[in-house]
């Protein structure tokens, strides 16, 4: 058995996150970072060692589905690993994440009042109050907090779900950020040869 590396470790981080969320909103910021790193990585190296390595969605997803057995292990449907649903998933993806970002802009400009609401899988509002308390910053800054949150709270619900009903992790195969990073690692690679 190897030795464990410190990245080995990173699901605890995406544990640690939704937790800390669940009791200060503000936290969701953090989420930037799974957000920045791999596309960072991708760029300078040209490679998807993020995924591969240091997400900690995936880790928690192995873990889970792997280790603890909650997983069926069976393969995905083929429609689900085809390039039309994980484009088009990164399209509504990228969609619901501009109309995060608009409804933030329009909090900073004042056009609307802060809503203290995470939605999950983009559709069911869960009143979310307890969770932010008013601050010195910007009713903008909460805003974009609880978009994000209902961002990284959904996605993580989808990658249990295929979780359990597939291989620990099948939502690899459809994640937005690996397909993103995957494209620039074609990118890439088309610039190289």
């Amino acid at each position: 058995m190897s030795k464990k590396k410190w990245y080995d470790y990173l699901w605890l981080f995406s544990c640690t996150y939704l937790i800390l969320g669940f009791f200060n909103i503000l936290f969701a910021w953090l989420g930037l970072i799974c957000f920045v790193t791999p596309l960072a990585i991708s760029l300078i190296n040209g490679n998807k060692a993020y995924c591969n390595k240091y997400c900690g969605r995936g880790q928690l997803f192995s873990l889970l589905g792997g280790r603890f057995g909650l997983s069926r292990k069976k393969d995905m449907p083929m429609w689900m690993k085809t390039p039309y649903f994980r484009y088009g998933f990164l399209l509504f993806f990228l969609t619901m994440f501009g109309i995060m970002i608009w409804n933030t802009y329009l909090v900073f400009a004042g056009a609307e009042s802060l809503r203290q609401v995470v939605t999950l899988l983009w559709t069911f509002k869960v009143p979310w109050q307890w969770a932010y308390r008013g601050t010195l910053f910007s009713a903008g800054v909460a805003q974009f907090a609880f978009g994000f949150y209902s961002v990284m709270l959904t996605s993580t619900i989808l990658g249990l779900v295929t979780m359990i009903l597939f291989k620990p992790r099948s939502w690899c195969v459809y994640c937005p950020m690996g397909t993103m990073t995957q494209m620039i690692c074609r990118i890439k690679a088309g610039r190289n040869n």
